[in-house]
């Protein structure tokens, strides 16, 4: 070989060296973010780039920093973090819904205590002695509406009329026929069995249990559908994603940076692909989400009057005062339809005065009730949906909203594309919903999530009750199976050796999330999405640029210097 021929090799050689992945320090950063983000173990990481021909999804024609078993590990992380987005963006109004479902328990809990204080208080101001032995029914009263509100399946006339039932023989001994000792057991046994017969209370039983009944069972339904729309939130914070899925998230997340480029974002139009597919079964929960936010606003509306709690358990003091205030108008009656079925009374011996009527106990004394705690309860359900609508859209805009304020490169940036660094993404972008999604160019929808579907019935049953609409017999709520935890599986295909469903990559997927979104509730499905996240500098544009084109060079620079790498060998 003469010089000049020697001397032109050795020239290309040097300039490959310099350029594209014949520096050795251009997997380092790959190695860099690999380490950092705990995706993998660096031993993975091949020492300098490779033919990535074992590939399955971030497959290039240029050389990679990329393994099979990094890209198995890369899918995992690509899973493990929209996953993590999924829970920090819901969780505002998670935070939402919980809150107030332990604001609301924890205001029935007073109102209860206050209607009990109440009532024992009229007792004690209006009929003294007799009040120390109510207390005790008193309490088994509040205590079952309490259970009854809370969720337990209680008859609520049998519940009041046992209340009613248990007061008359105290009324009867001590303001219908009172005398110098109490009745006897037996002889007050008698007369609470008659109580059904001779009616002492009139029609006041009848009319507590409805009023009970009306405002229980809308207080009962306001809770019953905050815990579904918390079981709304952790099935979609939980979702399985399915294998094409997975696929798309790893090439638009970590694919590029096999090629070096750790510091790109995906195009807008790119991500807006791959994430409406993705979520294409949770964008179909929308209308059923915004129809729940609707019908909790006409549940809120109609609680006024008797459907009105506060106001309910506050007068239930009032109907007691009149109910023995009719006993006693109507005691003469009463005693003899007593006499009649029980025979005269049967009196216990006589006991001292101090003994017969003491009273250690401390009362409230009786006055008009002051509704702080009523007004307390509607001004949290009204501050409450005020801020639950801002989150009606939620579903709808999900996707757009994450690629808006977390995902994707600002307009006018160099981008990712799923295969190079480009100005702008050229495919078609779809819509929202399973049927956008057939002309998706990224990702592959077979159909709905069964667990959404599940989600969503659940979500039209609960609405036609918050609705008041007369619905067929389908079983409560909590019969309807969730089928949220073992959705693992269920599309096919879905767990291969690429997506590093076993061995220790599988745990990965819980870790905790460890920021904090900037995601806007309001967001609806059809928003333009030119935004502006965040910018790349200028000098991060050229990086990305200069890597993208370092990268494209090195294909035609080895056909350069393969013959001169001969040569010399041969030499």
């Amino acid at each position: 070989m003469d010089v000049p021929l020697r001397t032109n090799c050795i020239f290309f050689l040097a300039c490959f060296c310099g350029l594209g992945f014949g520096n050795p320090n251009r997997c380092d950063e790959v190695r860099k973010v690999f380490q950092l983000r705990q995706i993998g173990p660096n031993q993975l990481l091949p020492l300098s780039p490779r033919i990535g021909s074992d590939l399955q999804v971030c497959m290039s024609r240029n050389q990679t920093c990329c393994t099979k078993k990094m890209e198995e590990k890369y899918q995992v992380a690509a899973r493990r973090d929209i996953q993590n987005l999924l829970q920090t963006s819901s969780s505002s109004l998670k935070f939402l819904i919980s809150r107030n479902v332990a604001a609301f328990q924890e205001t029935f809990e007073v109102l209860m205590r206050q209607a009990e204080n109440y009532t024992n208080a009229v007792l004690q101001d209006s009929y003294g002695n007799m009040a120390d032995q109510a207390m005790g029914s008193v309490r088994e009263l509040f205590t079952d509406i309490s259970l009854f509100l809370l969720g337990s399946e209680l008859n609520v006339d049998e519940l009041v009329q046992r209340f009613f039932d248990a007061l008359f023989p105290l009324v009867y001994n001590h303001l219908i026929n009172p005398g110098l000792s109490d009745i006897s057991p037996g002889y007050a046994e008698c007369v609470r069995t008659s109580s059904r017969d001779v009616r002492p209370f009139g029609g006041t039983p009848g009319l507590l249990a409805d009023q009970i009944a009306r405002s229980g069972v809308s207080g009962k339904l306001l809770l019953q559908a905050l815990h579904l729309g918390i079981e709304v939130i952790n099935t979609t914070d939980h979702l399985q994603l399915s294998r094409e899925c997975r696929r798309a998230l790893l090439k638009m997340h970590y694919c590029p940076h096999c090629q070096g480029l750790t510091q790109s974002k995906p195009c807008m139009g790119y991500c807006l692909n791959v994430m409406r597919g993705c979520l294409a079964s949770m964008a179909e929960i929308d209308n059923h989400w915004r129809e729940f936010v609707r019908s909790l606003e006409g549940l809120s509306a109609r609680m006024h009057g008797p459907q009105d709690l506060e106001q309910v358990l506050l007068g239930v003091h009032t109907l007691l005062h009149d109910a023995v205030g009719h006993a006693q108008k109507n005691g003469p009656r009463l005693s003899a339809q007593v006499h009649k079925l029980c025979g005269p009374p049967s009196r216990r011996p006589a006991q001292s005065d101090s003994n017969q009527h003491s009273s250690n106990r401390e009362f409230i004394p009786f006055k008009a009730p002051v509704r702080v705690s009523g007004e307390s309860l509607a001004l949290k359900r009204r501050d409450f949906l005020n801020s639950l609508r801002f989150y009606r859209t939620y579903y709808g805009g999900l996707a757009d909203q994450l690629c808006v304020s977390e995902l994707a490169s600002g307009d006018g940036h160099s981008c990712w594309n799923g295969t190079d660094i480009v100005k702008s993404y050229t495919l078609r972008v779809v819509g929202n919903g399973i049927k956008a999604q057939a002309a998706n160019p990224e990702v592959k929808v077979k159909g709905a999530d069964p667990v959404i579907n599940q989600i969503i019935d659940k979500l039209k049953h609960i609405n036609q009750l918050l609705q008041g609409k007369s619905i067929p017999k389908l079983g409560t709520l909590d019969q309807i199976e969730t089928g949220s935890g073992d959705a693992e599986g269920r599309y096919s295909g879905d767990c291969d050796d690429e997506d590093g469903c076993g061995g220790s990559g599988g745990g990965e997927v819980k870790r905790k999330v460890q920021r904090v979104t900037k995601l806007s509730p309001d967001v609806t499905s059809d928003r333009n999405h030119h935004h502006h996240p965040h910018h790349y500098s200028p000098a991060e544009a050229s990086e990305i640029g200069g890597r993208s084109r370092s990268l494209g060079l090195t294909g035609s620079i080895s056909l350069l210097i393969l013959p001169c790498l001969h040569m010399l060998l041969a030499l």
